[in-house]
C-alpha cells in the first residue's frame, strides 16, 4: 500500500509541477509576483497534489502523516520537496496538518531554495500553535535573516514574528531593526508587517517601534508604503508628527502603492487634513484658486447678505491630496475608490465633491456586498447633498434581482432624492414596488410613500388617497403598514380627514394584524369627536371580542373606552365598565395595571378626587405630530466607509474625524530640508569632479542649440508635468537625499557577496522597467493647470524641467548661489548639466537602488548625441550595467496611411457600427499596452444609450475600457481610445462591445508589426546589438523586390506600413536598418536589408522573440514584393 501511495503521490507532484511551471526557481521579477511565486503558487501545486494524498480513502491518517514524515526524512531532496508540496496542499484544503510539525521543521537549515520556502510557508501558519518545538529552531531563524535570498530574509522575519512567545521580543525587535534597514524593499515591507504583530505581543515596545516606524516613513518604495502606514496606524495613530516631512511624498507615491496600501494611506491622510489644513466648507466664502471664483451659497438668505465675502485660499498640501487622489476614482479596486470617495466628501470644497458620483454609481454593478455598502454611503450623502445623486436616480430603481437589504437601501436613496420635479416619477415607482411579492420590500415602500408625503406638500393627498385605497389590499403586511402610515400622516392635519377615519372604521372588521388594529383604535380614540357616531359603535364590538384580541390591541381598547367615557360617557358609560372588568382579570399584567389606573383617572371615587380633575387633560392632550426621518439622518457622525458608519454604532478602534482647525497651523513642517553634500562620502567625491569636467565641455554655442533643441521639441521639456511616474514624482529635496543615502550604502556593502546575489535579478528587472518606463514619460501631456510643482511648494516658474528638477536638485542649487547669469540662463545651464549628472548616477547606483524606487533617465526628443560628445558616451557606456547602449532611445513613429479595420457592422450591431486603427503612439494608461483606436458611429434611426466595454476573453486579459457613452444620437460618431495589452502575441483580444439593451461579441487582431515601438539608435549599436541576437535570435531570408520598392524612400515606406519601426541612418547605400522594441516586454527588434544584384535582396530580423520575426518576416517578404 505505502509504495501504492507513493508513486501515485509522485505522479500527482509531477503534474502539478509542469501545471505550474518554474514558478519557484524564478527569483526575479516584481516584488508583488514574487511574494504570489512563494505563497499561492506552492498552495495550488500543493492543492493538486493533495489529490494524491487522498487517494487512501480507507487508511487512517495515522497511516497517511506517516509516509509524509517518511517522504520528510528521508535523503532525497526530491522525495522531500513533494512531501512538502502536499502538506502545503493540505493546509490549503484547510485539513489539520500540525503534527508533521517536527519534521517539517528539521528541514529548514535545508540549502534548497524552493524547500526552505515551503517549509517557511507551513512554519508561518503552525508557528504559534507549536510555539516550543518552533523555539528550538529560532537560532536558525536567526541565520536566515542573513541569507543572500531576499525572500528566504522575509519568510524567516514572518515566522519569527508569528511566534507569540514573549521571551523572544528582545530578538524579535533585533530582526525587525536589521530588516527595516535592508536593501529589498520586500524585506521592509515585512518588517512593517512584523511590528504590528510585535506591538500587540508586547504593547511595553512601543517607544522603539515608533523609531523604526518613524525610519521606514522616509522609505521610497512604493512596496513599503502602504505597510508602514498601516503599522503607523495600529501603533501610534495620533503621532501626527511623522507623517509631517513625508507627507508630500506618500501623496507623489500614492498612486503606485498597491491596492490595499492605498486605502490605508488615503484613510490616514484624511485624518491628517482634517488637523492641518482649515475648512474649505466657510459659509459666505469667496473660493478663490486658479483665478476660478465658485460662490458657495450659504444656508440663509439673511447671513448671505450681512457677511462679507472672504477669500478662501486653499493651502497648496491640501490641493495637491485632492489632486493626485482623484485618478484613483478609476482604479478597480472598490475599497479605494470607496475610500478617495469619502476623502472627497470629508475634505473637498463642496462644489467639487460631485466628482465622485459617477465612479460611486459605477460601484453599483459589482457584487451585492459592495452594492450594500456602498448604497449605505450613498444615502448618508443624498440627505445632504440631494443634487449629486439626482442625474442618477435611474441607477437606484430596483432590480427583481435585488436582495431585499439593497432594496430597501435604494428605496431609502430614491425617497431621499425626492422632490417636487420628480415626485411624480418616484411615485410611480413606488406603485410598482408596492405590489412586490416581498413583504418586507411592500412594507418599507409604502413607509418611503409616507416619508414622500411629509416632506412634500404638494402630493400629500395623493399620497394619502393612495394609501386609503392600499387598505383594500389582499395582503394583510401591505394593509397593516399602510394604516400604520395614515396615522402618522393624519397626525399632521388630521381636521380635513374625518373621511379617511370612517373609511378606516369600515374596514376595520377585515384587518387582522395586530398592529394595524391598534393604530385604527388609537385613531378613533384620539380623534372620537370628529366621529362621535362610530367610535361607540367600534368600542361596543370590541367589547364583544376583547378576550380574544392581542395584548397591544387590548391597551388600545381600553385606551379608547376611556376616551370615550370621558367625551360622551352617556353612551358608553357601561360599555366603559365591562370592558374595565375584563381587564381587572386579564392575564397580561401590563393589562390589569393599565385598567386599575384608568378606572382611578376617570371613574371618580373618594380616593382618587384630585386626579380626577385632570383626567381630559391628560388622555386628550394634544400630541405632536410624528417625524417620519430617514434611519441615516445620524449616521454622518461616522466616517464614511468605516465600520462604525455601516453598523450606526462606534466600533472598536475608530477614530473619529477631528473638526477643522479655526486657524490654519504652520505649513513649514511640511518642507523637507535640503541636506548638503557630506565630503567624506566617497562617491560624491567622484561626483563633484564630473561637473567639473561638465563646466568646461559645455560651450555657449551648444547651449544656444540645446535651447533651440528644447524649444523644437514640444511641451515636454517646457512645463513642469503634473502627472508623474513611480518615484520620479518625488521631491528635490528627496532624490538629493536619496543619492546620498543609496552611495553611503554602497561603500558600506559593496564588498558583501550577499549585496551582489540578492540583487543580480533586481537590476535585470530595473533594466526592462527603465526601457518599459522611457515612451511613457515622453506621452505624458504637459499639465498646464498645475499650480505648483510635484511636491506642491507653491508656484513654480514656468520654464522649469520637472525630470532634471527631481533629479539633481542639491547640485543645482549650488551652482545657483555661485553663478551670476540671469535666472533663465541658470535654469537652462541646470537643464543641461543634469542630464549627464543623471546618466553617470544610475550608472553607479543601479545595484544598489531599489526596484520601485529606480527614476529612469529622463529621455527627450532630440537625439543625445547631439547633446553629449562621443567621448563622454564612451564613458558613460563603460559604468553602464545594462546591455543596452544609452544611446538607444524610444523616438516618434514615422506616420504612413493609416489602415482601418472593422470592428463591428451595422447590419450586427443593430445600429451602430465600430471600425478601429492603430494609431502608433504610446498607450497613455499602461507603457505595455498597444493603443487602438475606436470610431463608434450610430447608423439607426434613434439614439443608443450606455454604450461600454463588457465581458472579455479570456478574463484575464489586460484591456483598458474607454469611459461609459451616455448617449449617441443618430448618425453621430465619437473616437474613443483604448489600451490592450497584447503580451507581444498576435492572438486576437476578445470582448464585448455593449449598449443599453444589448451586447456584441467583437475582437481586435493586431498584426505583428502594431506591437512594437520605434527607437532610434547609431549604426555601431545596431552592429553591436545584432552581434549579441545570433543563432536562434536571428531569421533570414533571400526575397525577391518589386523593381518599384529598390530606391532607399521606397523601401522605408514599404517597411514602416509594415511594421511600426524607426530608421537607423546607415553609411552603406545598399544596406537598410531599422529598429524598435516590441511593446509588452520591451524585447529588441533588429530588421536588415541588403541588396543584392537582379533585385534580390537579404531579409534578416534579429530579436529574442523567433516567432514574432518569422511573422514580421512573412509580412515584409510580401510587401517589398509588391509593386
Amino acid at each position: 500500500m505505502n509504495s501504492l501511495q507513493v508513486e501515485r503521490g509522485a505522479e500527482d507532484v509531477y503534474l502539478s509541477r509542469m501545471s505550474t511551471g518554474a514558478s519557484y526557481n524564478d527569483q526575479g521579477g516584481a516584488e508583488a509576483a514574487v511574494e504570489a511565486g512563494q505563497e499561492s503558487t506552492p498552495t495550488s501545486s500543493g492543492a493538486g497534489a493533495g489529490a494524491g494524498a487522498a487517494f487512501g480513502l480507507f487508511s487512517t491518517d495515522f497511516k497517511k502523516n506517516e509516509d509524509l514524515k517518511e517522504m520528510l526524512e528521508s535523503n532525497k531532496e526530491s522525495l522531500k520537496l513533494e512531501a512538502m508540496k502536499r502538506v502545503v496542499g493540505l493546509i490549503a484544503k484547510g485539513k489539520n496538518a500540525s503534527e508533521l510539525f517536527p519534521a517539517v521543521v528539521k528541514n529548514v537549515a535545508n540549502k534548497n531554495i524552493e524547500l526552505k520556502k515551503l517549509v517557511y510557508v507551513y512554519l508561518v501558519r503552525y508557528a504559534e500553535e507549536q510555539q516550543d518545538l518552533a523555539l528550538l529552531s529560532i537560532s536558525t531563524f536567526q541565520r536566515a535573516l542573513k541569507d543572500p535570498n531576499q525572500f528566504i530574509r522575509a519568510s524567516a522575519l514572518r515566522v519569527l514574528s508569528s511566534i507569540r512567545v514573549p521571551i523572544i521580543v528582545p530578538i524579535m525587535m533585533l530582526a525587525i531593526k536589521e530588516s527595516a534597514a535592508d536593501m529589498s524593499p520586500y524585506v521592509r515591507k515585512t518588517s512593517a508587517h512584523a511590528i504590528q504583530k510585535l506591538y500587540s505581543l508586547d504593547p511595553d515596545q512601543k517607544e522603539q517601534l515608533i523609531e523604526v516606524i518613524e525610519k521606514l516613513l522616509k522609505d521610497k518604495s512604493t512596496l513599503v508604503a502602504g505597510s508602514v502606514v498601516m503599522a503607523f496606524e495600529e501603533v501610534c495613530p495620533d503621532r501626527i508628527d511623522l507623517i509631517h516631512k513625508n507627507y508630500r511624498k506618500l501623496c507623489n507615491l500614492l498612486v503606485d502603492v498597491e491596492e490595499w496600501g492605498q486605502v490605508v494611506i488615503i484613510s490616514m491622510l484624511t485624518r491628517y487634513a482634517r488637523t492641518q489644513f482649515i475648512s474649505p466648507w466657510k459659509e459666505g466664502a469667496m473660493f478663490d484658486e486658479n483665478n476660478e471664483k465658485a460662490f458657495y451659497d450659504s444656508d440663509s438668505e439673511e447671513k448671505k447678505d450681512q457677511m462679507e465675502a472672504k477669500t478662501y485660499i486653499m493651502d497648496p498640501d491640501h490641493r495637491l491630496l485632492l489632486r493626485n487622489t482623484k485618478p484613483l476614482l478609476q482604479s478597480r479596486n472598490t475599497a479605494v475608490v470607496m475610500s478617495v470617495a469619502q476623502l472627497y466628501w470629508h475634505l473637498a470644497p463642496k462644489h467639487e465633491v460631485t466628482i465622485v458620483t459617477k465612479s460611486l454609481v459605477r460601484l453599483l454593478r459589482s457584487h451585492r456586498e459592495v452594492q450594500y455598502i456602498v448604497l449605505q454611503n450613498i444615502a448618508t450623502m443624498s440627505i445632504q447633498r440631494k443634487g449629486m445623486f439626482e442625474p442618477f436616480m435611474k441607477s437606484f430603481y430596483v432590480r427583481s434581482t435585488d436582495s431585499t437589504h439593497i432594496k430597501t437601501l435604494k428605496l431609502e436613496i430614491l425617497t431621499n432624492l425626492a422632490n417636487e420635479a420628480n415626485i411624480s416619477t418616484i411615485l410611480r415607482e413606488f406603485q410598482t414596488y408596492v405590489k412586490s411579492q416581498d413583504k418586507a420590500f411592500a412594507a418599507a415602500t409604502i413607509q418611503a410613500i409616507g416619508r414622500c408625503a411629509t416632506n412634500i406638500s404638494e402630493v400629500t393627498d395623493t399620497c394619502l388617497n393612495g394609501l386609503v385605497l392600499l387598505l383594500s389590499n389582499r395582503d394583510e403586511t401591505v394593509v397593516a403598514e399602510s394604516v400604520v402610515v395614515i396615522k402618522k400622516l393624519l397626525q399632521t392635519q388630521p381636521t380635513q380627514h374625518s373621511e379617511i377615519i370612517k373609511h378606516m372604521a369600515k374596514l376595520f372588521d377585515n384587518i387582522t394584524v395586530p398592529m394595524a388594529r391598534a393604530s385604527i383604535l388609537w385613531l378613533m380614540g384620539e380623534y372620537c369627536e370628529r366621529v362621535p357616531k362610530i367610535a361607540p359603535d367600534v368600542l361596543r364590538k370590541m367589547a364583544k371580542t376583547f378576550t380574544a384580541e392581542e395584548d397591544i390591541v387590548k391597551l388600545q381598547i381600553v385606551n379608547l373606552a376611556a376616551k370615550l367615557y370621558l367625551t360622551n360617557s352617556k353612551q358608553t358609560k357601561l360599555l366603559t365598565q365591562y370592558i374595565l372588568n375584563l381587564g381587572k382579570y386579564d392575564q397580561n399584567y401590563d393589562i390589569r395595571d393599565r385598567t386599575r389606573f384608568i378606572r382611578q383617572l376617570i371613574v371618580p371615587s373618594e380616593k382618587s378626587g384630585a386626579l380626577n380633575k385632570y383626567a381630559r387633560r391628560i388622555l386628550l392632550a394634544p400630541k405632536p405630530a410624528p417625524v417620519l426621518e430617514s434611519a441615516f439622518k445620524d449616521r454622518d457622525r461616522y466616517q464614511l466607509g468605516t465600520l462604525s458608519h455601516s453598523l450606526n454604532t462606534k466600533a472598536s478602534g475608530y477614530q473619529e474625524l477631528s473638526d477643522w482647525p479655526a486657524v490654519a497651523p504652520d505649513q513649514s513642517v511640511r518642507n523637507v530640508e535640503v541636506i548638503e553634500p557630506v565630503k567624506e562620502w566617497a562617491p560624491l567625491v567622484g561626483k563633484a569632479k564630473q561637473r567639473k569636467s561638465d563646466e568646461k565641455f559645455y560651450s555657449d554655442e551648444e547651449e544656444e542649440k540645446e535651447e533651440e533643441g528644447s524649444d523644437s521639441s514640444g511641451s515636454e521639456d517646457s512645463s513642469s508635468s503634473s502627472s508623474s511616474s513611480e518615484s520620479g514624482s518625488e521631491s528635490e529635496e528627496e532624490s538629493s537625499e536619496e543619492s546620498e543615502k543609496t552611495s553611503s550604502d554602497s561603500g558600506k556593502s559593496s564588498s558583501g557577496s550577499e549585496q551582489e546575489s540578492s540583487s543580480e535579478s533586481e537590476s535585470q528587472q530595473k533594466k526592462k522597467k527603465k526601457t518599459k518606463k522611457a515612451p511613457q514619460k515622453k506621452s505624458k501631456p504637459a499639465a498646464a493647470d498645475s499650480d505648483s510643482d510635484e511636491n506642491g511648494n507653491g508656484p513654480v516658474a514656468p520654464a522649469s524641467s520637472s525630470s532634471a528638477d527631481s533629479s539633481s536638485a542639491s547640485e543645482t542649487d549650488s551652482e545657483d548661489d555661485s553663478d551670476s547669469d540671469s535666472p533663465a540662463v541658470q535654469k537652462k545651464k541646470s537643464d543641461v548639466k543634469s542630464k549627464p549628472k543623471v546618466e553617470v548616477k544610475s550608472k553607479k547606483e543601479v545595484s544598489l537602488l531599489d526596484l520601485d524606487d529606480f527614476s529612469p533617465a529622463p529621455t527627450t526628443k532630440a537625439p543625445k548625441s547631439a547633446v553629449l560628445s562621443s567621448s563622454l558616451l564612451s564613458d558613460l557606456e563603460g559604468l553602464s550595467l545594462s546591455n543596452v547602449s544609452p544611446a538607444i532611445q524610444v523616438t516618434t513613429p514615422s506616420f504612413g496611411p493609416v489602415k482601418t479595420y472593422e470592428l463591428l457592422h451595422h447590419m450586427t450591431g443593430k445600429g451602430l457600427s465600430a471600425k478601429y486603427h492603430f494609431p502608433r503612439q504610446p498607450c497613455l494608461y499602461q507603457p505595455s499596452m498597444v493603443a487602438v483606436q475606436v470610431v463608434l458611429t450610430n447608423s439607426s434611426d434613434h439614439s443608443l444609450e450606455e454604450i461600454h466595454i463588457g465581458d472579455r476573453n479570456p478574463a484575464s486579459l489586460n484591456l483598458h475600457c474607454f469611459n461609459t457613452i451616455e448617449r449617441l444620437e443618430p448618425e453621430a460618431s465619437v473616437t474613443v481610445s483604448m489600451g490592450i495589452d497584447f503580451s507581444d502575441s498576435t492572438q486576437a483580444a476578445n470582448f464585448q462591445l455593449c449598449t443599453k439593451d444589448d451586447q456584441f461579441s467583437v475582437s481586435i487582431q493586431p498584426a505583428v508589426g502594431e506591437l512594437f515601438m520605434p527607437i532610434t539608435m547609431t549604426e555601431q549599436d545596431f552592429s553591436k546589438e545584432q552581434g549579441k541576437l545570433l543563432g536562434m535570435n536571428e531569421t533570414s531570408e533571400t526575397i525577391a523586390m518589386a523593381t518599384a520598392n529598390t530606391s532607399s524612400q521606397a523601401i522605408s515606406k514599404q517597411v514602416l506600413s509594415v511594421a511600426n519601426v524607426g530608421v537607423v541612418s546607415s553609411t552603406q547605400n545598399n544596406i537598410h536598418r531599422f529598429a524598435g522594441r516590441t511593446v509588452s516586454s520591451g524585447a529588441l527588434v533588429l530588421v536588415s536589408l541588403e541588396m543584392k544584384e537582379s533585385s534580390s535582396a537579404l531579409l534578416t530580423i534579429n530579436t529574442e522573440k523567433s516567432v514574432m520575426a518569422s511573422m514580421l518576416l512573412r509580412d515584409l517578404k510580401q510587401a517589398l514584393a509588391q509593386a
